[in-house]
């Protein structure tokens, strides 16, 4: 990507970083126009999911009846791929105002990449089109998505003996109850432009105790929610915090510990925004909402209005066979290129 978009007369810049785990991995930014405020980045992320073994063509483009599979072909190869293939059909020597691509890791295990992007604020931007696939819908809002294990702790001992212990699993699933009425409670808080219309929680995961016949001296369990746009990410923590802390009042032993993995807020851009306009015009549909994360709210730190779209259908990506239609890949390709000439020339 860096060779071919540096031929085009574009600077890259990559922006390392260093994970949890010891490995540098890089955002990459190509530049076109001098270095004031980016009128219109397209942003894409270069991860993927992992693939099972008994996929044999995973990494190998493979086209079929107009659809070309492989791993990450839709989730976002095929917009990263209409973003180059865009910037290739116009004339950059048009452009009056600066246009970037923007090009980042680590996405599918938390838009770490962007938040890093975010955080350093290497650049301002306008507007910002983040490739993901909603088959060519733009998508204006979106919800967060937050992450916490929350840990239990009692004391083991003979389970005849109920008295002599304190049980870790009786506790998690007093909260657990009390997530739930929380959950109901969410409802209250209705978005309709949403699918379900409020923030949405969940106990994914849940284990304790050691044996049968064992007090259970430990429990945990994996809570996600799904916040609306403009109600803040911490305030389903909150709310969870206040009701173990009741229970906590009410039994010395309820014993427990919030580790929050992941708090990122939901997104909007306003409907009147000239830049949703302009899609909702491009692709004769109307702008939507997305359930899923995103790199857009990071591009919103950044000082953009912006709006989801790609190629691709978000039902088959991260799945065996994951595809995109070769023809919604050539009409992204013109989207975009129909962008770089409104917002950029």
């Amino acid at each position: 990507m860096a060779s071919r978009l540096e031929v085009r007369g574009f600077r890259v810049k990559y922006h390392a970083y260093t994970d949890d785990k010891g490995v540098e991995k890089t955002n990459m930014i190509a530049l076109c126009g001098d270095d004031s405020t980016v009128e219109l980045a397209l942003v894409g992320h270069t991860d993927t999911v992992p693939f099972k073994s008994d996929w044999a063509d995973a990494l190998t483009l493979t086209g079929k009846e107009g659809k070309l599979y492989g791993r990450g072909s839709c989730d976002t190869k095929g917009f990263i791929a209409a973003a180059l293939t865009a910037v290739d059909s116009v004339d950059l020597s048009e452009l009056k105002k600066p246009l970037a691509l923007v090009f980042t890791a680590d996405e599918e295990i938390g838009c770490i990449g962007a938040k890093k992007l975010a955080d350093t604020k290497p650049f301002n931007v306008n507007n910002a089109i983040v490739g993901e696939p909603t088959s060519l819908q733009p998508m204006r809002a979106g919800k967060g998505y937050c992450l916490a294990e929350v840990f239990f702790r009692g004391r083991e001992g003979h389970s005849a003996y109920p008295q002599v212990g304190a049980n870790a699993i009786y506790r998690a699933a007093r909260l657990v109850n009390e997530i739930e009425k929380i959950a109901e409670e969410l409802k209250q808080d209705v978005r309709p432009e949403f699918e379900p219309p409020f923030t949405t929680l969940n106990v994914g995961l849940i284990n304790g105790g050691s044996a049968k016949n064992i007090i259970a001296g430990e429990c945990r369990f994996t809570l996600e929610w799904r916040p609306v746009p403009n109600q803040k990410a911490s305030h389903v923590l909150d709310l969870i915090t206040k009701a173990a802390e009741e229970e906590k009042k009410q039994d010395a032993d309820f014993v427990y510990e919030i580790v929050v993995i992941r708090l990122d807020e939901g997104m909007s851009t306003p409907e009147d925004a000239e830049l949703v306009k302009f899609l909702e015009t491009e692709t004769g549909k109307p702008s939507g909402t997305i359930a899923f994360g995103t790199e857009a709210p990071q591009m919103i730190e950044l000082g953009a209005h912006a709006v989801v779209l790609g190629p691709g259908d978000i039902r088959v990506a991260h799945r065996t066979g994951e595809y995109v239609p070769i023809d919604e890949l050539k009409e992204c390709a013109r989207v975009l290129q129909k962008a770089i000439e409104k917002f950029c020339y």
